[in-house]
C-alpha cells in the first residue's frame, strides 16, 4: 500500500508526464493551430470590421518563432488598411499559456498602415464604430483597468525590433503626409528611430532616441530634428489653421506601478522651442522658449488625481498644479494652482512671446505670489468654488509696453478696430466738441448702464467673483461658453487699450492690464467710467454718449429722459443692430419694451429710482438721423426675445 509522499510523488510524475505530452501535441500540431487562428482573426474581421484579413504564408520556427509573409487588411470596397511583406516575431511562451500575447522580438521588412478619407466614406470608420456591451452591474475601478490596459499595451512593444521600409499613410481628402520608417530599431534597451516626413511643399526628418523598457515600464526618449532645425507638423495647418513647432520634446517615465491598490504614474516631459499659430490664439506666432512638466499622477479605484507635488515650469514661471477627478456618489471636479513667491519681472519675461505683446517691454519692481482654487460638485452647482488670490509685495510697474495705461487720465486718440479694419479717430478729451464730462451725462444713463453692465463697478477691483462662479457653473452645465463675466473695467481695457479680437491672447492680456489699472489705482473709478461712456458704439460708426445722443434723440446727454436712457443701455451689447428693435411703425417691439420695463422694475427694487422718476417719462420717439436706419430697415435680424437683460462678451 502506497503512503501519502509516495502518493504525492505519483500525482507530480503524472502531471509532469501530461504537461510534456501537451508540449509535444503543441509543438506537432502548432502549424495547423496557427492556421485556425489566422482564419478565426478573418472571420471575426469580416464580421465585426467587413474586412479581409489575409496572410500568404504562416509558420512557426522552433517553439516561439514566427513568420508571415504578405499581410493584409482590407476594408470591403476600400482602400488597403495595412500591407506588411515581411514579419517575425516571438512570443513569451508561458504569457501565451494564461492568453496574453507578449512579444519577445519583432522584424518587420517593407509594409505601410495607411488611413484614407474621402467624400464617400473611409477606410479606417468600421473601427471607430462603438461596440454596444451590457451594462456591467459592478463599478469600474479605474486604477485596476488604467494597469491592465497599459500592461496589455506594454506587452505589445517588444523588447527587440527591427524595422524597414515601412511607412504609414495619411489621405484626408487629397491632404496628404507621409510618415517613412527608414530606421526604428531598439535593442538592448536603446532606441533609434529615424522618420522621413513628407507632405504637399513639405520634406524633413525627425528622428526619436533614447531609453526604452517595456517589460520594466521605464522610458527616457527624445525627439528632435537631427539637423538641428525646428520640426514642424504637417497635416494640421490645412485641417485646422494650426501652424505649430518644436526644436525638441524630452519624456521621461521613471515609475509605472500598482502599490496598495493605487497606480502611481511617475515621470516629466519637457519642450524646446514651442511655436504655435492659430487664429483663435493670438495674430502672431506664440513663442515659448522652455516648458517643462513634472507629474505625479495617481488613479484610485474611483479617483484620478494629479498630485500637488508635481510642478509645471513655463520659462522661469514655476508652479504647483494640482488636479482631481472623484466619482462616486457625486461627480468632483478639483483644480490648485500656486506660484510661490516670484520676481514681478521674472514673470513678465517669462510671458510666451506672442501671446502678451501688450505687455513686451513692460518693467516692474517687487515680488508677487499667486493661488488659485476650484472645485464644482455636479450634484451641487451653487456650492462651486472659485478663489483667485494674488498677493503682491512692493509690486509697482516702473515702465508700460504698448499698453501704456497712464494714457487714459489725459486726453488721448482712440481708434476702435472693426473685423480688424480701423474706425475714424476720436479724441478723448475737451479739444473734442463730442467730448462729455461725467458730470454732464444724464444720472438716469449712468445708472441705466450700471445696472445692466457692472452694478458693482464702484466696489470691485476689475472683477466680480460671483460672477465668475455663476458663469463658469453655466457654462459646465451647458457644456459651452454660454456665459462670459465682463465688467465695465474689462470693457474699457477692451476698447482702448486692446482689439476685439476673439482670441485668447487678448482674453490674457486683459484680465492681466484690468488688474494692474484697478489694483495699482492708476486711475479714479469716475474716470474710467468717463471715458466708458465717451469710446464705446453706441451704433453704426458712433462712438461716445455726444454722438449717441445726437444720432438717436438730437440731443446732449443731460437732456436724456428715462425712457432715451433705458433704449441706450439696453442697445450696449448689439448697437449696430438697434433698428431691429423697431416695429414698422417705428415703435419698439414687444420684446424690447419687456428688457426697459425689466430694467426699470430692477432699479425701482434696487432702490435707484423712485416711482417719482418714472411719472411724466415720454414714449420712446428717434428723430436724429437714426431715424433714415428705420426707414431702410427691409429683413428682421433673428434678436433673443429673452428678458435677460445681461449680455456677455467673450
Amino acid at each position: 500500500m502506497r503512503t501519502t509522499r509516495q502518493k504525492v510523488f505519483l500525482g507530480l510524475k503524472i502531471s509532469g508526464v501530461l504537461l510534456l505530452l501537451g508540449l509535444v501535441l503543441l509543438f506537432v500540431f502548432r502549424g495547423s493551430l496557427l492556421s485556425k487562428v489566422i482564419d478565426r482573426i478573418d472571420a471575426k474581421m469580416q464580421r465585426d470590421y467587413q474586412c479581409r484579413f489575409q496572410v500568404a504564408k504562416a509558420e512557426f520556427q522552433g517553439l516561439s518563432d514566427l513568420e508571415f509573409q504578405h499581410i493584409t487588411l482590407v476594408p470591403n470596397q476600400a482602400d488597403t488598411l495595412v500591407r506588411i511583406d515581411n514579419l517575425k516575431t516571438s512570443v513569451n511562451f508561458w504569457k501565451l499559456l494564461t492568453g496574453d500575447i507578449q512579444l519577445g522580438k519583432l522584424d518587420i521588412n517593407r509594409g505601410y498602415i495607411q488611413l484614407v478619407k474621402t467624400k464617400n466614406g473611409s477606410n479606417f470608420k468600421a473601427f471607430l464604430r462603438s461596440k454596444k456591451e451590457p451594462k456591467e452591474t459592478a463599478e469600474v475601478n479605474y486604477a485596476k483597468l488604467l494597469n491592465r490596459l497599459t500592461s496589455n499595451l506594454l506587452d505589445l512593444v517588444p523588447t527587440d525590433m527591427q524595422v524597414k521600409g515601412f511607412a504609414v499613410k495619411l489621405d484626408d481628402m487629397g491632404h496628404k503626409v507621409v510618415f517613412d520608417f527608414n530606421q526604428l530599431a531598439l535593442s538592448d534597451k536603446k532606441l533609434n528611430t529615424l522618420i522621413k516626413v513628407t507632405s504637399e511643399g513639405f520634406s524633413q526628418q525627425w528622428a526619436v532616441t533614447g531609453f526604452a523598457d517595456p517589460r520594466d515600464r521605464k522610458a527616457d526618449l527624445e525627439f528632435f530634428n537631427p539637423k538641428s532645425d525646428t520640426i514642424r507638423l504637417p497635416y494640421l495647418d490645412q485641417k485646422f489653421q494650426l501652424k505649430t513647432g518644436f526644436q525638441s520634446i524630452h519624456f521621461n517615465l521613471e515609475n509605472l506601478a500598482m502599490d496598495s491598490g493605487e497606480l502611481h504614474i511617475n515621470g516629466y516631459s519637457s519642450i524646446r522651442g514651442l511655436v504655435v499659430n492659430h487664429p483663435k490664439i493670438a495674430s502672431k506666432d506664440v513663442v515659448i522658449q522652455n516648458a517643462r512638466f513634472d507629474y505625479r499622477w495617481v488613479v484610485g479605484s474611483r479617483f484620478l488625481a494629479l498630485d500637488s507635488t508635481s510642478t509645471l515650469q513655463l520659462n522661469d514661471i514655476k508652479c504647483k498644479p494640482y488636479v482631481a477627478y472623484t466619482n462616486e456618489e457625486d461627480k468632483i471636479y478639483a483644480l490648485k494652482l500656486a506660484i510661490p513667491k516670484m520676481k514681478a519681472q521674472d514673470f513678465i519675461n517669462s510671458l510666451p512671446t506672442g501671446l502678451f505683446r501688450h505687455f513686451e517691454g513692460m518693467e516692474a519692481q517687487g515680488h508677487f505670489s499667486y493661488a488659485l482654487h476650484f472645485e464644482y460638485n455636479n450634484h451641487k452647482p451653487k456650492d462651486l468654488i472659485f478663489e483667485s488670490k494674488l498677493q503682491p509685495e512692493g509690486l509697482k510697474i516702473t515702465k508700460y509696453g504698448e499698453a501704456d495705461l497712464n494714457k487714459i487720465n489725459g486726453e488721448f486718440t482712440y481708434r476702435a478696430i472693426d473685423k480688424g479694419i480701423p474706425q475714424r479717430p476720436i479724441v478723448v478729451g475737451p479739444s473734442n466738441p463730442n467730448f462729455t464730462p461725467l458730470t454732464e451725462i444724464s444720472p438716469y444713463l449712468q445708472k441705466c448702464v450700471l445696472t445692466s453692465e457692472d452694478p458693482s463697478f464702484f466696489n470691485h477691483r476689475g472683477f466680480i467673483g460671483e460672477a465668475f462662479k455663476q458663469s463658469i457653473a453655466k457654462n459646465i452645465k451647458t457644456k459651452k461658453f454660454a456665459r462670459g463675466a465682463s465688467t465695465i473695467s474689462m470693457q474699457l481695457v477692451k476698447n482702448v487699450f486692446l482689439t476685439r479680437e476673439k482670441t485668447l491672447s487678448r482674453k490674457l492680456e486683459e484680465i492681466l492690464l484690468v488688474y494692474i489699472l484697478e489694483n495699482n489705482r492708476i486711475s479714479t473709478k469716475e474716470r474710467m467710467l468717463e471715458v466708458y461712456f465717451n469710446v464705446i458704439e453706441w451704433g453704426p460708426n458712433v462712438y461716445g454718449i455726444g454722438e449717441a445722443a445726437q444720432f438717436y434723440f438730437q440731443k446732449r446727454p443731460a437732456e436724456l429722459n428715462l425712457n432715451e436712457c433705458l433704449f441706450l443701455a439696453t442697445i450696449v451689447p448689439k448697437p449696430k443692430g438697434f433698428m431691429y428693435r423697431f416695429d414698422g411703425e417705428q415703435q419698439l417691439k414687444s420684446f424690447a419694451r419687456q428688457q426697459s420695463d425689466f430694467l426699470t422694475r430692477l432699479m425701482l427694487r434696487r432702490k435707484l429710482l423712485t416711482e417719482t422718476d418714472t411719472i411724466g417719462n415720454f414714449p420712446l420717439t428717434i428723430s436724429g438721423a437714426a431715424q433714415q436706419y428705420l426707414k431702410q430697415k427691409i429683413v428682421p435680424a433673428v434678436v433673443n426675445d429673452s428678458l435677460n437683460t445681461e449680455e456677455f462678451d467673450f
